[in-house]
């Protein structure tokens, strides 16, 4: 059985939008786009090839699809990420789409809940979800996602779509790894059942 992993790059408040250039998502006149180039170093770089490698499909709204579609096919045959990502089962979940044209690529049918969960079934290892913040929420409101792998750039943009939006079903997570590249923090959180609640301060004898 596949688990849904979630990788994000997003800045310190939260905002995931347009992260890779200017034009990426504009969508309710976001200017910041762009904002993760100053710190892709090639650490990060490698990193991003070793996540690439470790997924066995790919799950991506519209945008993104769109994006990379037009954009990875150009890449050289030697690119670690490149040749990865263009070999790879490609799944597109989309109300608009009636096609899709890029290798290995599958419009999914019907309701998205469904079509996850028969995918989580079919798919072996992982199924990264990479960009697409409309998707994510849709996900996250379905309690669809199994792994969170989030990279936190040392900016604040206080505008933009969240990773975290109003539909996230409360959770508990469990730290799988974490590292620091330069200003970048990366954490990978694995889901861990429900939400657990206490109390502290002097008056519980918990402080």
């Amino acid at each position: 059985m596949g688990k849904l992993v979630v990788t994000a790059f997003t800045s310190l408040d939260g905002v995931m939008q347009g992260p890779g250039g200017p034009d990426e998502d504009r969508d309710g006149g976001f200017s910041h786009g762009g904002w993760v180039v100053p710190s892709m170093d090639e650490r990060v770089i490698e990193l991003m090839t070793g996540v690439s490698r470790r997924a066995g499909a790919l799950l991506l709204g519209r945008r993104t699809y769109e994006s990379f579609a037009s954009t990875w096919p150009l890449a050289e045959a030697d690119d670690p990420i490149g040749s990865k990502l263009n070999s790879m089962p490609k799944y597109v979940a989309s109300r608009t789409l009636t096609s899709v044209g890029w290798q290995n690529s599958t419009l999914l049918d019907g309701d998205l809940d469904k079509a996850v969960r028969e995918l989580k079934e079919t798919e072996p290892g992982e199924i990264q979800v990479h960009g697409s913040a409309g998707l994510t929420q849709d996900l996250l409101r379905h309690d669809l996602v199994d792994e969170f792998h989030v990279l936190v750039f040392p900016v604040l943009l206080g505008v933009g779509k969240r990773l975290f939006g109003e539909g996230t079903i409360p959770a508990g997570l469990r730290l799988v790894g974490s590292t620091t590249m330069g200003g970048v923090v990366i954490v990978h959180y694995a889901r861990a059942g429900g939400l657990a609640y206490g109390a502290m301060g002097p008056e519980t004898g918990n402080w």
